[in-house]
């Protein structure tokens, strides 16, 4: 049985929590995520706090036993504090705008890339090269970042592009004259 799924998930004061089934709704001050799932395992609220339990002693009952459990976590944490990442764009010429709900990126590319935002997540933009990017579903705010940062990947001979903030790239020598 997964130690981690065996733990309760405490329910904030702010956070409403409602559980039909296998269906989890959760609902607070930055929003309403609701997720459903499998049904190897059985899901109860009582008292302030959800619990997670396994319906069999099957391999993947027992790893669907810690995963909602995490899941639920994620989401009460989500629709309470909400989820951040920050990504920087270096690179000479290399800024973003935000037009509305469209981000709007030049990337050293003849044309500029126009990215629609998902409902749910918000993007700011500071000096034209720091984005931050946050919402209430984890699984949303890093799907957004990691497709930002996929339209030009921080390269390895000048470090040019968008990265994740506080991500490290390693750095090649390039060609030398001899």
């Amino acid at each position: 049985m997964s130690r981690i799924g065996k733990l309760p998930v405490a329910i904030p004061d702010k956070v409403k929590v409602s559980v039909t089934g296998n269906s989890v709704s959760v609902e607070g001050p930055k929003g309403s995520l609701t997720k459903t799932f499998s049904p190897v395992v059985t899901l109860s609220l009582d008292k302030g706090s959800v619990h997670v339990a396994p319906n069999s002693d099957t391999r993947f009952a027992k790893a669907m036993h810690g995963t909602a459990r995490s899941v639920i976590a994620g989401m009460v944490k989500g629709v309470s504090q909400g989820f951040v990442k920050e990504l920087e764009i270096q690179g000479v010429g290399f800024k973003a705008a935000l037009k509305g709900d469209i981000l709007d990126l030049a990337l050293g590319y003849s044309h500029p890339i126009h990215y629609k935002l998902p409902a749910g997540v918000k993007v700011t933009v500071t000096d034209q090269t720091k984005l931050r990017v946050e919402g209430a579903d984890k699984q949303k705010v890093g799907a957004v970042t990691a497709e930002i940062r996929s339209y030009y990947p921080p390269e390895p001979y000048k470090g040019k592009g968008v990265r994740i903030v506080g991500e490290r790239v390693r750095r090649k020598e390039g060609k030398t004259v001899a």
